[in-house]
């Protein structure tokens, strides 16, 4: 009897999950009908309700794939129908769809445009050529679906080293396939600021420098010898966040502060606590000198680059970091602890949580929210920082980007009210190799750790991977870390876990590897 029970689950479980249709991220729901589509240039395309430009944008990826021009009207024999209405399908939610396939159409609803173009990118996976390549086929199917978290997220660490824009819009262009909805941009860090600052221009022509960069690991004392630099402009990066947008990806800017500062010091001296020249940092690593938060004049500079950075960003999250602030320039600073004593903090982590509370502050201002590192709760996270007494709290209102430490400080956060995105660094940093995070451990990541009450649990608004820079000079050390581990993520973002599945992601990744090869 036993042995039945447990062979009807293997058969059941087999037939969930052996699908010739295949999507990555799973979808909700999905029912493989019988028969398809042929796609020609006899074949029209229309488009209701506000998706003008997921309309142009299938009609663009149809012509650069596959040379194929639908065409106008209503009047073929095959149909692709793209439907917005917000009242309609409001129960899809704000990221829904449903892709319908039968013999005659192709039909995506969805409430919002959002939902038109993941349908578009389902289907793209699904698009397959005749056998005489002279048409398009898509086998016949129901698909319903909607994301599990509301931020999606992929960040690029720049400030390390500078890709430039093609690359970035490379990436973009892939999380798109993927429904990854969040860019992560970690623009500035110890070695090289990376946007421009209009009333701060030595930001970028002293900070986005470096005379050489360390190699060979965190131990090594080798060098390369060669100057390293590279930055946008406002222009550039007013093209890019265009260009995300397109794409249904919002841009979050990550602005370190108080810590990794040492680029920006270097430009502005005045801004560290010494109030010395030092130069753009060429080793990687956590770096001595920090920011002068204690200076009326640091606040308002950083204030300043704020102004520029929230006018710059239509995002309605900007990232602080916050993270690895060594505390030993301000433990020794006489103007520090005056500060500190008259403001009645107890530890420099006071300080860092009193600090952050302003800068949130002046961010809601301007009608945004603050993001940073779980560093900036207070807890310690670092052998370099000694166990101190922290009696500030920190501003509910601030997303907390969780990334080190033991799981249980994300339930602190939710019980303390915070927005959280789960990016726990071992299971979702791409700067570690495959041996440490293979590709199944990247798709087995939960954002949702085990044990955390359900009570809790809409507290984790999203998951992010990051790709540190440290090791991957260029584009192509760099591809070699986020793929194929950017498709594994993406389902976790987006995917419920009973619908999850290693076998059958494996069973469908070709379609990415022959993009990605």
């Amino acid at each position: 009897m036993t042995r039945t029970i447990i062979l009807c689950f293997v058969l059941f479980t087999h037939s969930l999950f052996s699908y010739s249709a295949n999507i990555i991220p799973m979808p909700a729901y999905l029912q493989e009908n019988k028969g398809q589509i042929t796609l020609s240039a006899q074949t029209s395309i229309t488009a209701s309700g506000d998706c003008a430009n997921e309309l142009s944008f299938l009609k663009r990826w149809l012509a650069d794939e596959f040379a194929l021009t639908l065409a106008g009207g209503n009047n073929s024999a095959t149909q692709v129908l793209l439907v917005a209405d917000p009242v309609k399908f409001a129960a899809m939610g704000k990221e829904g769809y449903a892709l319908l396939v039968t013999p005659k159409s192709i039909t995506i609803q969805a409430p919002y445009a959002a939902g038109i173009f993941y349908g578009m990118q389902s289907l793209r996976q699904l698009v397959q050529a005749s056998a005489d390549r002279k048409s398009l086929v898509v086998n016949c199917i129901t698909v319903k679906d909607n994301p599990r978290f509301g931020i999606r997220s992929f960040m690029l660490d720049e400030g390390r080293y500078f890709k430039g824009e093609r690359t970035v819009k490379r990436l973009l262009d892939e999380m798109a396939l993927l429904k990854m909805n969040t860019f992560h941009w970690h623009l500035t860090d110890d070695q090289g600021w990376r946007l421009e600052i209009k009333k701060y221009p030595l930001l970028t022509q002293v900070g986005g420098q470096r005379d050489s960069s360390q190699t060979g690991g965190w131990n090594s004392t080798t060098y390369d010898g060669k100057p390293h630099k590279g930055f946008y402009t406002q222009e550039q990066v007013k093209a890019i966040i265009r260009y995300a947008a397109d794409r249904h990806i919002n841009i979050i800017p990550e602005i370190e502060m108080p810590g990794h500062a040492s680029a920006a010091i270097a430009a502005y001296p005045w801004l560290g606590i010494t109030k010395k020249q030092v130069q753009v940092p060429v080793r990687f690593g956590v770096m001595y000198d920090i920011f002068d938060v204690s200076d009326p004049k640091v606040v308002s500079f950083l204030q300043d680059v704020l102004d520029e950075v929230t006018a710059l960003f239509p995002s309605p999250i900007i990232h602080i970091g916050g993270d690895e602030v060594k505390y030993d320039q301000w433990v020794n600073s006489a103007a520090v602890a005056a500060y500190m004593k008259s403001n009645k903090m107890s530890s420099p982590a006071d300080l860092q949580i009193g600090f952050t509370n302003e800068m949130s502050r002046y961010i809601e201002k301007k009608g945004k929210r603050m993001m940073g590192w779980n560093d900036i709760m207070g807890s310690k996270l670092h052998e370099y920082n000694d166990a101190l007494p922290v009696t500030g709290t920190l501003s509910a209102s601030a997303i907390i980007q969780f990334w080190k430490g033991d799981i249980a400080l994300i339930k602190d956060a939710a019980v303390k009210s915070h927005d959280i995105v789960n990016s726990f660094h071992e299971f979702t940093y791409m700067d570690y190799d495959y041996t440490s995070i293979p590709l199944s451990k990247a798709y087995g990541f939960d954002p949702v750790p085990a044990g955390l009450e359900e009570r809790y649990h809409s507290r984790i608004i999203g998951t992010g991977c990051q790709m540190w820079g440290e090791w991957t000079p260029d584009e192509a050390s760099m591809n070699g870390r986020v793929f194929p581990r950017l498709a594994a993520y993406a389902e976790v973002g987006w995917t419920i876990p009973s619908r999850k599945n290693f076998d059958r992601f494996q069973a469908a990744m070709p379609f990415f590897y022959d993009r990605w090869k």
